[in-house]
């Protein structure tokens, strides 16, 4: 497979249609084409094309992202009384529904531990509105992070291990709830496709009708933001794809997508600390979110921005004059919108030309790689962001890799770069991903794929063992995108 590598293209702007219907958890839809534009705002062409292509992220890259400890640069971790880590006794095989739902909780918990103590906690985070990203039974940077902030927002000691202090207040704050993996029955919505092998070639891509999840397993999986290998270990001898409205299954007791909360009076992106905060006018941290953000060569944008749109299942203008990587015989293209194509779910837009905040078709990957520059989320956590935002809302971004010295962008545009070259951008736009095989006619595998002979599948299946480091049979598309 060729890799996929960033671009930059250009601004969220309304389409000549309404849009169509939101992209919300059981009740996905294949969203039109119309539904909104990732395009020029101004004439295509101006954009910065100016980037780095990196070797696809190997799956022991991602697990040693996972244990990274970069975040901590960024904070104070309370360390009193820490002692010596504990023996967690708990493996990765032994999570069941039953296990999760009336084992007994091992405590504490932090490091390099996996299990149904660490399942039980990242769904208890999610409720409590203090994202994991995406569940996979193991304790990891993501969920570190999610327990700190907690922990600092409830007045507990911030250590980013989970005491029996912070157990109770977490099962407080998610609603106290008898089992965190219930039984779900399956609707006629939660079944419904269409399910679509995504091409590589972004002109056969341009030709489907959504952007569409590949296989009812992926589909499960970003509905009840969880790993697809965890979803299947929850499943035992269930055949994920051939379920059928009526059937039952078990799932995490994921956050209500609608839950309201206070105003969010602000938005802050931490760069070293790859995560995204929603505050109210006080500073009190209202929803926490992992993400993906610039590397010191192509980073995100340092300073002072608003919302300027938001806009779901945007369509993707593919504009091969900005990608140097592009074939000399690739043109445009309008991808439709949909959960793969390379905005993700939702897009906001940034008064910083080029940038935004988005999903992403890799939530494997969110916190553990980095981007040319946009602020990637998992889709859910996006959707659930632009859900309780409005335009205007302020951008703060912190500690932002590769800025230094005066080399910020106010609301008005950029005012510097440092990227290789010194390419300085020259019109507005949304940083997305982009495809440097324009010509390939591969199939997209790894992370969200199917095999290309078409078998409908569970996208990204381990070649390692469930318990170690998740990697894929086949080429796990995991390279840095935006």
């Amino acid at each position: 497979m060729k890799r996929i590598v960033c671009a930059a293209l250009a601004g969220v702007v309304l389409a000549a249609a309404a849009c169509g219907d939101k992209d919300k958890g059981g009740d996905q839809k294949a969203p039109p084409p119309q539904s909104g534009t990732a395009e020029a705002a101004q004439p295509a062409g101006g954009a910065d094309l100016q980037y780095n292509q990196e070797a696809d992220l190997t799956p022991q890259q991602i697990e040693q992202g996972r244990f990274a400890q970069d975040w901590t640069k960024v904070v104070k971790l309370d360390t009193t009384g820490s002692g010596a880590p504990v023996r967690n006794p708990e493996k990765w095989e032994q999570i069941t529904a039953q296990a999760v739902n009336t084992g007994a909780m091992v405590l504490p918990l932090s490091g390099q531990v996996s299990g149904p103590s660490v399942l039980r906690v990242q769904i208890l985070l999610d409720r409590a509105l203090f994202s994991p990203g995406e569940m996979d039974g193991h304790y990891g940077k993501n969920t570190a992070k999610a327990v700190f902030f907690f922990q600092q927002s409830h007045n507990l000691p911030a250590t980013a291990r989970v005491d029996s202090a912070t157990f109770q207040a977490l099962a407080r704050a998610a609603g106290s709830p008898n089992d965190l993996v219930p039984q779900r029955r399956l609707t006629a919505d939660d079944v419904k496709g269409p399910f679509i092998e995504i091409p590589e070639n972004v002109q056969a891509q341009a030709k489907l009708p959504c952007s569409c999840y590949n296989s009812l397993t992926e589909k499960l999986g970003e509905t009840y933001h969880i790993s697809p290998e965890l979803l299947k270990m929850l499943n035992p001898g269930v055949n994920l794809d051939g379920l059928q409205a009526g059937q039952t299954i078990n799932v995490p007791l994921v956050r209500d997508a609608n839950a309201s909360g206070a105003q969010v009076s602000q938005i802050v992106v931490s760069g070293e600390g790859s995560y995204v905060q929603a505050q109210d006018a006080s500073g009190k941290i209202l929803y926490h979110f992992p993400s993906t953000l610039g590397a010191t060569y192509d980073p995100s944008p340092s300073g002072e921005f608003k919302v300027t749109n938001i806009e779901q299942n945007p369509v993707w203008h593919y504009q091969p004059q900005l990608i140097a990587t592009a074939s000399d015989t690739a043109h445009e293209a309008m991808v439709p919108g949909g959960p793969n194509n390379r905005v993700g779910a939702v897009w906001m837009a940034l008064s910083a030309p080029h940038y935004g905040i988005h999903g992403t078709n890799k939530p494997e990957t969110i916190g553990y790689a980095t981007s040319s520059g946009c602020v990637r989320l998992t889709n859910w956590d996006a959707q659930f962001l632009s859900h309780h935002i409005s335009r205007g809302v302020p951008v703060h971004f912190r500690d932002i890799q590769g800025r230094a010295g005066g080399q910020s962008f106010g609301d008005e545009g950029m005012t510097g770069s440092n990227r290789p070259g010194g390419a300085a951008p020259t019109a507005s736009g949304a940083r997305v991903d982009s495809a440097a095989s324009a010509a390939s006619g591969e199939t997209k595998g790894g992370s969200h794929g199917t095999p290309a002979s078409g078998a409908r599948g569970n996208g990204r299946g381990t070649s390692n063992g469930p318990g170690n480091s998740r990697g894929t049979s086949g080429s796990r598309d995991t390279t840095k995108t935006r």
